[in-house]
């Protein structure tokens, strides 16, 4: 599991623009730890990159 900084730095993205997509449904799943930390599966970071592969033409 991935922390949200990790993830972040993966994606080039920053913590305002990823929640911003998060709040659209856009962003992969969260996993709130119970000590309230937030993680991202390797799975679902990865599935979702995969959605998002569009031909530019």
């Amino acid at each position: 599991m991935l922390k949200l900084p990790e993830v972040l730095t993966e994606i080039g993205m920053s913590r305002a623009a990823f929640y911003r997509m998060r709040a659209r449904g856009q962003a992969p799943r969260l996993v709130k730890l119970p000590n309230g930390h937030l993680r991202v599966r390797r799975n679902d970071l990865d599935d979702w990159l995969s959605s998002l592969d569009t031909p530019a033409y």
